[in-house]
């Protein structure tokens, strides 16, 4: 399987931002607390917003897009926040939903209030995921 590795100058860290690993691109975890030019970014609503612009820097730059996305984690520094990161999520994510987890935890630097990496997948050979619409219920944390 041929590999493709993406970076960054300026990079912290011993990883790649993103991998190609066959019909697959593994995007690694995006923070955006502060913006293009260094300055700091203080809601979860700007933060979300940095995360998505630069995954869609590194998505253009390996030849994908957003509707290429399958799966995304996002890691949330505080519950409360949900609602607004999902606001602004909702954006950037407005065709086909990729599957997704979203997890409370902490983060590396205190600054950091949401994370989010993702899996594309090429198109190029079509694939398509046929499906008839679902209703799933959830009562006290169980899918019904």
């Amino acid at each position: 399987m041929s590999k493709k590795y993406f970076s960054a100058p300026g990079a912290q860290g011993p990883y790649s931002l993103a991998v190609k690993a066959g019909d697959y691109l593994y995007i690694s975890g995006q923070i955006g607390h502060t913006d293009a030019d260094g300055r700091p970014l203080a809601s979860v609503e700007s933060q979300t917003k940095r995360c998505l612009e630069k995954m869609a820097d590194l998505l253009k730059t390996a030849g994908a897009s957003f509707d290429d996305v399958v799966k995304t984690t996002v890691f949330l520094k505080n519950q409360e926040d949900f609602t607004k990161m999902n606001g602004v999520y909702t954006i950037f994510f407005s065709g086909a939903k990729p599957a997704r987890s979203t997890v409370i935890a902490g983060m590396v630097f205190p600054e950091i209030m949401v994370e989010i990496e993702a899996v594309a997948i090429y198109r190029k050979h079509n694939y398509t995921l046929k499906h008839k619409a679902a209703h799933i219920s959830v009562v006290s944390g169980f899918i019904i």
